[in-house]
């Protein structure tokens, strides 16, 4: 069999095959054979029919089935002898040939990238340390307390933090467009629902005043038909309302499940959940450090084809149809990395043997589904889909790779506040 390789790009590779006439003959006889062996022809008994007949009426076919098996068998013949890896399905075509003569066929397709290190050895790695204290449970208590307010209407005029029960419809051109009408919309001004001209606009507004506010929607604006310009509100206010915080006494702490009702226990409860909080994300953070390390330690091209379809992966998370060139060079960033981190860690997976642990697979899918109404539906609906399963392996892989990583790393603790480590950039770079 002849075979010659050529490399079309960094990862890229075209085999051109020529398969021994001889070899194509073989195969060809033996599929033939079977087939008259089945075939039924009016005036001859099964298996009896003349090979010349069969051969005539079915030869077409068995060509291309031949053409097809011995395209898929001598390409894993090549592709081993030869060391390649090919990392997405190959394109193939093969030039039309006939009984006698050999099977010419060229593939092209892209081989995985070399993965240079699996270790960060000699790396330093900064470990944010935490220590919870008082004013972090105080600040928590607070933004509990704002959260559980009650709204008292008020004759006043509205002021930031105020809630403002509207009506409003926007007009662009004159024209009212799609999205831009409510009615009964309760407002918390200040609070970034809506544009912070229009939310800026309504300050000083009583129940029953109606405003036109002039808005001008930012150039990277979600929606594209609004994105740079300028529209018109006009706002009827029905309602101002000012937050009527509960206080912190022994009727909010059994409020918020606290059984014997002291401050005391309500403020020991936030700083536990506090530090587990914190916890998760110094692991989190420390996370995205090992990996953003990894990455940087194997400065890797990928095949443009699986960024592609990350990219259309993407796309369709953040479900939006239009994007401006800002988000579409974020989320191609975001591709190339996702997949070039799955590369690089697959490859470690590879070279040390690193297996999944049913039981452990089992035990992050049971602390998962915690989460649930029907724990065990969800159990069931994860063992029911080998997709949704590996998923989950997949995480379990990646966090016994990052514990390696972190064993092979110098750690330098970094106190800081916990509301610096909530800041703290917790996806790989």
């Amino acid at each position: 069999m002849h075979v010659s390789v050529e490399t079309t790009s960094t990862l890229g590779r075209r085999l051109k095959v020529a398969v021994p006439a001889d070899r194509v003959e073989k195969e060809f006889s033996a599929r033939l054979q079977q087939l008259s062996k089945q075939v039924k022809m009016p005036g001859f008994r099964p298996g009896k029919v003349p090979l010349k007949m069969v051969e005539a009426q079915f030869g077409g076919r068995l060509m291309n089935e031949v053409a097809g098996e011995l395209i898929q068998t001598t390409f894993r013949e090549v592709i081993g002898s030869q060391g390649l890896r090919p990392a997405v399905d190959p394109r193939v075509q093969h030039k039309p040939f006939g009984r006698g003569e050999e099977l010419e066929y060229t593939i092209e397709f892209e081989i995985y990238p070399e993965v240079k290190r699996s270790d960060l050895a000699g790396e330093r790695i900064e470990r944010p340390v935490v220590e919870i204290n008082d004013p972090d449970v105080d600040r928590t208590l607070e933004t509990i307390r704002k959260q559980r307010s009650t709204w008292k209407p008020v004759e006043r005029e509205a002021h930031m933090g105020d809630r403002v029960t509207i009506d409003f419809v926007g007009k662009l051109n004159g024209q009212e467009f799609e999205g831009g009408k409510a009615a009964a919309f309760p407002l918390v001004l200040g609070g970034g629902t809506l544009i912070e001209s229009l939310e800026q606009g309504l300050v000083g507004a009583k129940a029953g005043d109606e405003r036109r506010i002039r808005v001008k929607f930012p150039a990277n604006y979600q929606h594209a038909l609004l994105a740079g310009q300028e529209a018109e509100f006009d706002v009827k206010t029905s309602e101002v309302a000012e937050p009527v915080v509960p206080e912190l006494n022994e009727a909010f702490a059994k409020e918020l499940g606290v059984k014997d009702g002291t401050i005391e226990q309500l403020r020991a409860e936030v700083k536990a959940n506090l530090t587990r909080e914190a916890s998760a994300r110094v692991r989190a953070v420390l996370r995205a450090r090992i990996l953003s390390s990894l990455l940087e330690a194997n400065p890797i091209e990928v095949p443009r084809s699986l960024v592609d379809t990350e990219l259309e992966r993407l796309k369709t998370a953040v479900k939006s149809r239009s994007l401006n060139t800002a988000d579409k060079d974020l989320l191609e960033k975001r591709a190339y990395r996702q997949v070039a981190l799955g590369l690089i860690l697959g490859e470690i997976v590879r070279t040390k043997a690193i297996k999944p642990d049913p039981t452990e697979v089992r035990a992050r899918i049971e602390e998962m589904a915690a989460d649930y109404e029907s724990p065990q539906e969800y159990i069931q609906w994860h063992y029911a889909s080998p997709e949704r399963l590996s998923e989950v392996e997949s995480l379990i892989l990646e966090g016994k790779i990052v514990d390696e990583l972190l064993g092979s790393v110098e750690l330098v603790d970094k106190p800081m506040s916990f509301q610096e480590l909530m800041k703290t950039e917790a996806i790989p770079r």
